[in-house]
This record gives C-alpha cells, sequence and structure tokens, in this order.
C-alpha cells in the first residue's frame, strides 16, 4: 500500500469508477459537446443560441439532502441521480429555460465503485431524458472531511432562455388562477424530519394505507416537469408564473414568484396529497402548518394562469392538472384554506 493509501485516498479506485462511468456519461454528448470525459473542464458549443436574439443563462445548484440516508439504509442507488437532475430541471424551469448541460460532484469518506457508479448512471439517465449533456464532474475521496460510509452528491445545471420569454412573475394578477402538478412524494425535501419521526418502523414491508413500503415511498423519484410544461406552451396557455416547491414547502417557495401587490390562497383537498405526508404527520405529531412549511405536500410545481387559460390548460393536461387556488390582493403572502 503506498503513502497516499494510507492516508485514506485509493488512487486504483478512482481509476476503476472513471473506466467503469466513462460509457453512460458520453451517452449523455451529442455533437455541442466539444471537450468532456477526461478533459479539464467542459466546452460545450452553443449552437442553440445562434437563432436566439437575446440568450440568456440560467443556472441552478443543489443536492438531495439526507435522502442519500434513506438510499444508503436501504442500498437502493438506481434513481438518486435522478433526483439531483430533475430538482435542478425543475428549478430553471421556472424561469422558461431549458437545459442545456449538468455537472455533478459526489464525494465520500471512501469511495464504493459499486455504489458511485451506480448514482453516476443515474445522473447520466437523468440527463438522456432531458436533452441534457453531464458534461463533466468530480469525485473525491476525502478522509476525515466525512464520516465513515457517508457520501455526499450535489450538482450544477445550465439552462438557456430567451429574454423576452423569461417567466419572472410580474404579470401575475390578483384574480389568477393557481394551477398544481402534483408531486411524487417528498421529492428531495424534509428528509431530516421524515427520517426522525419514522425510524423506528420497518421500512421495506409494504403497508396498506401507503400502498407501499415506507422505503418505497420515501425513495419515489422526485418528479420532473420539463414534458408536461412543454406541452401546455405548445398548447398555447400563458404561463404568467410558475413556482417548484422545494425546501422551504409551500409558504415559503410560493412568495417567491408573487409580484408587489399579490398574494395567494390555496385550497387544500382540491389535489391529492401522497399518504406518505399522513403518516409522517400522524407519527410526528405535526401541525398542519409546520407541514406546509417542511414538504410539499403533494404540490410539485405550481402554475399560475388567467382564468381564460384555465379550461385549455386543464384539457391539455386532462386528469393531472387541479385548479388549487387563486391570487388575490395581498403583500406576497400565502394563506392554506384547510
Amino acid at each position: 500500500m503506498d503513502a497516499y493509501a494510507r492516508a485514506g485516498v485509493h488512487r486504483d479506485v478512482a481509476r476503476e469508477i472513471r473506466s467503469r462511468i466513462a460509457d453512460a456519461v458520453c451517452s449523455t454528448y451529442g455533437k455541442e459537446v466539444i471537450a468532456g470525459w477526461g478533459a479539464f473542464a467542459g466546452l460545450y458549443q452553443a449552437d442553440l443560441w445562434r437563432g436566439m436574439k437575446e440568450p440568456v443563462l440560467v443556472a441552478s445548484t443543489d443536492g438531495v439532502g439526507t435522502k442519500l440516508k434513506v438510499a444508503a439504509r436501504l442500498n437502493r442507488w438506481e434513481t438518486i441521480g435522478h433526483d439531483l437532475v430533475h430538482h435542478c430541471v425543475n428549478d430553471i424551469l421556472v424561469y422558461g429555460a431549458r437545459p442545456l448541460f449538468f455537472l455533478d460532484y459526489i464525494a465520500a469518506d471512501r469511495l464504493d465503485p459499486d455504489v458511485i457508479v451506480r448514482i453516476v448512471e443515474s445522473v447520466a439517465a437523468a440527463c438522456r431524458e432531458v436533452g441534457c449533456a453531464l458534461l463533466g464532474g468530480e469525485t473525491a475521496e476525502l478522509p476525515g472531511v466525512y464520516a465513515p460510509g457517508e457520501l455526499d452528491l450535489a450538482g450544477t445545471i445550465i439552462g438557456v432562455v430567451e429574454r423576452q420569454r423569461i417567466r419572472d412573475g410580474s404579470r401575475i394578477r390578483p384574480g389568477d388562477r393557481l394551477l398544481a402538478l402534483p408531486s411524487s412524494g417528498l421529492h428531495t425535501n424534509g428528509y431530516s424530519l421524515a427520517r426522525m419521526v419514522l425510524a423506528e418502523l420497518d421500512w421495506e414491508q409494504p403497508l396498506p394505507e401507503l400502498g407501499t413500503s415506507i422505503g418505497e415511498a420515501l425513495l419515489a423519484p422526485h418528479r420532473c416537469y420539463l414534458e408536461p410544461i412543454r406541452r401546455l406552451e405548445s398548447a398555447g396557455v400563458d404561463l404568467k408564473g410558475l413556482c417548484h416547491i422545494t425546501g422551504g414547502g409551500v409558504y415559503e417557495n410560493l412568495p417567491r414568484v408573487l409580484p408587489r401587490g399579490a398574494a395567494a390562497v390555496l385550497h387544500r383537498g382540491t389535489w391529492p396529497e401522497p399518504p406518505i405526508f399522513g403518516l409522517i404527520q400522524r407519527m410526528g405529531r405535526i401541525s398542519d402548518q409546520e407541514m406546509f412549511h417542511v414538504f410539499n405536500m403533494g404540490l410539485g410545481m405550481l402554475l399560475v394562469v388567467s382564468p381564460q387559460d384555465v379550461e385549455l390548460a386543464l384539457a391539455t393536461l386532462p386528469g393531472e392538472l387541479r385548479v388549487v387556488g387563486e391570487i388575490i390582493a395581498g403583500e406576497q403572502e400565502v394563506q392554506i384554506q384547510m
């Protein structure tokens, strides 16, 4: 064993990982990728911009939080990369941007090739699905920084939007309607609380009230809303604002897209709430107010449209899109009628 290995960094493992993930990463490349795999930095030829008048780059960085602890407890890593990519895609989708390329970062106290390969393959699969190049990334072994058996995962996405098509919520007015695309569950937020209150239960046995096991419910992949939003746009629905419900829940995210003079009212019961939320609330004795501050509560993406666009929107996504509230006069606050 060489000195670096004695210090906790295993170069042979890093080489093995690079060899095993090469095909997955390169499978996301199109002709616009000039340099990616093995380069010091990724090079991306921005052909898409040539037909745009005022292209604006849109960037976002995020992680999957302590959902990693759920994946580790169940040794299930096949969808955690989807969580990461979908979260980031949804964040730039709010502004109307389409994804261009993605960068991932994985760090651990000690690299497990099988785990790292499964994660990167999941990231690459999600990138292929949304038409986004996995342009580069970093895999780091950091003994002493992370506790034994711990790892972290983060990613950065770059997208582009025409300046005049940026969705910033500035056209939202009282009287507009709030529509919702449902979540699949917790997505990537609230896992520290969920793990605490569910820790003593069996996560692998099916529960009738969930229709699945706790583990499966907690690992339900973060939904990507790129395709349904594109369908609405293609149908001619004027989306005045979008809100991705992430950390901070409904109460802290929806005000981010409301202009001065506007507030929002949501009517609980007008959308389906995945039963995992009810189990968490009951086991933790958590108030309704706190649940909506921590979790998405079944609201994955909120959309603001004019009243005249509601019928077209519902017809475009029948059975999925729900009318859940309206915009009223106020100062960027959120009311949830229970």
